[in-house]
This record gives C-alpha cells, sequence and structure tokens, in this order.
C-alpha cells in the first residue's frame, strides 16, 4: 500500500474531542456573532418596533396621513417582526452552542453522536448536526411540507 492519507477531520482521531484551543476558537467565534446579533436586534427594534406611524411618516400634525402610508408602514413592520423572530431564534442557537462548549458536548452531533466535521463547524459555528443528519432532517422538513 502506499502512503497514508491524513484525515480531513482531525476530531475523528480525538474520538470527538477537540482540543481546549480550538473550544476557544469557536467559542470566541460564537460570541462575537452574539454580539453584533444583538446589536443589530436593538437598532432594529429602535428603528422600526419602537416607532409610532407618525414618527415613520415624519408627520408631526395630529392629521391621519393617506392609508398607503399606512399600509407601507404595516408591511415594514411585519418584516421587521419576522427579521426579529428569525434573529431571536439564530440568538437561541447560539446560546445552546455556547452552553454546549461549557458542557463540553460542542462539535457533537446532538443525534448520531459523531463528530461535527470542523469545516462545518467553522461555515455554521452553533451546529448542532453533522451534515448527514442535518440532511436527513432537511428532507423530512420537505416531505412534511408536501
Amino acid at each position: 500500500m502506499g502512503k497514508r492519507r491524513k484525515s480531513l477531520c482531525p476530531e475523528l482521531l480525538r474520538k470527538g474531542k477537540m482540543k481546549k484551543k480550538e473550544l476557544e476558537k469557536f467559542e470566541a467565534l460564537l460570541l462575537e456573532k452574539r454580539k453584533k446579533l444583538i446589536s443589530e436586534m436593538g437598532h432594529l427594534k429602535k428603528a422600526v418596533l419602537e416607532t409610532t406611524p407618525k414618527d415613520s411618516a415624519g408627520d408631526i400634525s395630529s392629521y391621519s396621513y393617506h392609508m398607503a402610508d399606512q399600509g407601507t408602514d404595516a408591511m415594514e413592520r411585519e418584516k421587521a417582526f419576522l427579521l426579529a423572530s428569525k434573529d431571536g431564534r439564530l440568538l437561541y442557537h447560539i446560546d445552546e452552542a455556547l452552553r454546549r462548549i461549557k458542557d463540553k458536548t460542542y462539535g457533537k452531533c446532538l443525534e448520531c453522536g459523531k463528530p461535527i466535521s470542523r469545516a462545518r463547524l467553522e461555515a455554521v459555528p452553533h451546529a448542532r448536526l453533522c451534515i448527514n443528519c442535518k440532511e436527513k432532517e432537511e428532507k423530512e422538513k420537505l416531505k412534511q411540507g408536501q
């Protein structure tokens, strides 16, 4: 036989356990993402959710404004709400990933228990499933949606 190839995923060689330095790197990455997300959510809340229809129209009089303006404002508020709810879910997943770092279970698939590849964790640091289990989950969601 020829030369032995290096594993693309060193975590597999260590039975799924990550080195302290690797965990610290991912923790710092997750904390930075969390900080940015909270900042964006605060801006979203201040800019859209805490403004009144009158404020958003720039109207300082007591007259009501046009129905089309009200519709646009309602649509903008709905979009802001959807963004905030999506950001809230992402924040939850980031917090769960940070909890798994503290529990020393970070990098392990919650479904099958196998290590999540480093490439996947670098792309999606809050990943809770390995790529195979995530694909299965997505296929199930598609089946249920049809």
